[in-house]
């Protein structure tokens, strides 16, 4: 690396600062420094006040150009990045220059910052919830034996004994591991992505806890195999309405799970739901594309698909038409009609028992198409 600095030093002046800066960092991980050693190391090579700020154990570490620590409250910082480590952020790492930033502070605490990663992953404390998802895949597993099952779940920390909850996520929008920790506050848990779903296996789950926009489907077994196939059946069935569902409230609607998609799509009051929605799958998603092939709806189409399917949701959901102008802020009779026109196109009375239990399975064998 030094030598390849010293050819393009000549070239351009950035390049060569940069790859020096890469080298210095390098020498630092292989001499396996611990943080204090990389704060004062970075100081001096920054010739400012370099931080490192740790989240889970709460330890701070400032350190002046003199190699001594820095004295007073923090100062402003001149640039800051995150350490991640696990896909998790643990901590930041920052500059406190008088002046403006420098050319090349971002490189340096990029190369800090991944160094502290190290040094933390090596010494410790480091107990992320974002876990090794091999691990978690040998937790979960159908076809993994019990041995190997309880060796996995003691290498990710749970003791042996209690049973683990299981629970499948779709969060969009907020890291997996900021979930897990807002819904087992006081436990161990751990956290993996598996196909697209996001998995948290802990020692306790408190449902009310999960974030908005986050939809999670909790298992009720006490195998975790067995849990993490009802917790995705239940994430399957989450509605906007309902975004936390426990396996045991579905009852037999847990049952169309097990009925292959060729006879869920074939039933007439699913196939005449999937037309009237224009896709299967969940109404939000579907107000942005289709997702089975077939061209997006208009704006249109999907303001008018998306109004008919919470008008159907709310229904089904209250039972009555009142309750559901309520859920809706419509007026009752304005809901009325759009009920009475959902019908007309289900060819279905859902104004009896039997025509709004249809409605409800129709709506559930739909979500589980649209998986």
């Amino acid at each position: 690396m030094e030598a390849l600095a010293v050819r393009l030093s000549g070239l351009d002046p950035y390049v060569d600062g940069a790859l020096r800066i890469v080298a210095f960092y390098d020498t630092l991980m292989r001499r396996r420094v611990d943080l204090p050693a990389l704060a004062r190391a970075s100081a001096g090579l920054a010739e400012c006040v370099a931080g490192v700020g740790l989240r889970g154990t709460g330890r701070t570490i400032r350190v002046g150009p003199d190699g001594r620590e820095a004295p007073g409250p923090a100062g402003p910082a001149s640039g800051t990045v995150p350490v991640v480590l696990d896909e998790e952020e643990i901590g930041t790492v920052w500059l406190e220059r008088a002046g403006p930033a420098g050319p090349l502070d971002e490189v340096l605490l990029d190369r800090l910052a991944l160094a502290v990663a190290g040094a933390v992953e090596r010494y410790g404390p480091a107990r992320t919830t974002m876990a090794d998802p091999a691990l978690v895949e040998l937790v979960i597993g159908a076809e993994t034996d019990e041995a190997a099952r309880a060796r996995a779940l003691r290498l990710l920390g749970f003791a042996v004994g209690p049973v683990v909850r299981v629970a499948a996520v779709r969060s969009p929008r907020l890291p997996l591991d900021q979930v897990g920790g807002a819904v087992c506050p006081g436990g161990p848990v751990k956290a993996a992505r598996i196909g697209g779903v996001g998995v948290l296996l802990a020692s306790g789950v408190e449902r009310d806890r999960f974030p908005a926009g986050v939809r999670a489907g909790l298992g009720a077994a006490d195998r975790p195999d067995l849990a993490w196939r009802e917790a995705r059946t239940a994430l399957r069935l989450t509605t906007a309405r309902e975004p936390v569902l426990e396996h045991a409230e579905l009852g037999a609607l847990a049952l169309l799970a097990e009925v292959p998609r060729e006879v869920l799509r074939g039933n007439p009051d699913v196939a005449a739901l999937v037309r009237l929605a224009g896709a299967p799958g969940d109404p939000e998603e579907d107000a942005r594309g289709n997702g089975d092939g077939r061209e997006a709806q208009t704006p249109r189409e999907a303001r008018e698909a998306l109004d008919t399917l919470n008008t159907l949701e709310a229904y089904c959901a209250a039972g009555s038409l009142r309750r559901a102008a309520d859920a809706l802020h419509l007026h009752h009779s304005s809901v009325a009609r759009r009920v009475d026109l959902i019908g007309r196109a289900l060819s279905v009375d859902l104004t009896t028992p039997t025509g709004l239990t249809r409605a409800r399975m129709a709506l559930a064998a739909w979500r589980l198409l649209g998986d």
